[in-house]
């Protein structure tokens, strides 16, 4: 398996890690910690889960949720072109106006459409409240807490010199409006696990992230018999009766499946990156390891 690399969290004791293990793209499992630390100024009473954003009409709850009727850079033929060309990232407000992102899909709470401007929202939101960078906030209210300290925002393709990016070396991460984390498989694993397994996040948020709409399944292609999307998480049904939480990345050259289970038995958290591979092969990948941890659930 062309660079495979994985980090397994049993009973919140880490194994297989180690201090020479490379850096790698975290992709969409960014929106995981972004959700975390917006949670982190719920809180501190520094906004509400369902108060109307400023430029709204849509709340925190649905920006993180995925519910705020925006749409997705993803849908721009132009999008994927200049990545592909290697072109300069357009500024972010040029590339909401080729969206026409102001225009909702559809009215908030009511609908469901994966959006990466909606994180983007959710970023500025954050340096606005904490009247810091993007950076500094996720450090100082994730990271630190947390006890991962290696990992950092990547802005520019110099950041990028010493990431594994499997077929993408040339990337600017720019074209990752929300912001892209780049850390250790095993840093992935290890913040999963304490942010859903210590008290970061007060127990009702907790319980709060982790309530999930339920988008559909079985997915073809993919390990999922019951699909869902909670607050940064995306959320799972699959064999064994286990319930997934975690968040499965995918960018060029590279996937990152980041995912924790509960059972009667314990918990375990599980991250897979490999480069060059599926969504699907990499989540099987990691259901396949959490089995064989607690096979019944």
């Amino acid at each position: 398996m062309t660079g495979f690399s994985s980090a397994l969290v049993v009973n919140a004791q880490l194994s297989a890690s180690g201090s020479s293990e490379p850096l790698v793209p975290w992709w969409s499992f960014t929106k995981t910690v972004l959700a975390a630390t917006a949670l982190t100024l719920v809180r501190d009473g520094l906004v509400s889960l369902d108060a109307v954003m400023p430029g709204g009409p849509f709340t925190l709850r649905q920006l993180l949720r995925h519910e705020a009727g925006l749409a997705d850079y993803g849908e721009l033929a132009d999008y994927h072109a200049a990545v592909a060309r290697g072109d300069q990232p357009w500024p972010a407000n040029e590339m909401l106006e080729r969206l026409d992102a102001t225009r909702l899909r559809y009215q908030p709470g009511v609908g469901w459409g994966y959006s990466n401007v909606g994180y983007l929202y959710i970023a500025r939101l954050i340096e606005t409240l904490t009247d810091t960078t993007l950076e500094r906030a996720i450090e100082q209210r994730v990271l630190q807490p947390l006890g991962v300290p290696a990992v950092r925002l990547a802005k520019t393709p110099a950041d990028l010199r010493d990431v594994e990016m499997g077929s993408a070396a040339a990337y600017h991460p720019g074209w990752v409006y929300h912001g892209l984390l780049v850390g250790r498989v095993s840093d992935a694993a290890l913040l999963l696990d304490r942010l859903l397994g210590t008290s970061l996040l007060p127990e009702m948020l907790r319980a709060e992230m982790q309530t999930r709409r339920i988008l559909g399944g079985p997915l073809a292609g993919r390990p999922w018999l019951v699909a869902g999307y909670a607050l940064g998480l995306m959320q799972g049904d699959v064999e064994g009766s286990l319930i997934l939480s975690g968040h499965t990345g995918c960018g060029p050259g590279s996937v990152i499946a980041v995912y924790r289970c509960v059972t009667a038995a314990g918990t375990a958290t599980c991250a897979v990156f490999q480069k060059d591979a599926s969504e699907g092969d990499v989540e099987a990948q990691v259901v396949a390891r959490l089995l064989s941890t607690y096979p019944r659930g």
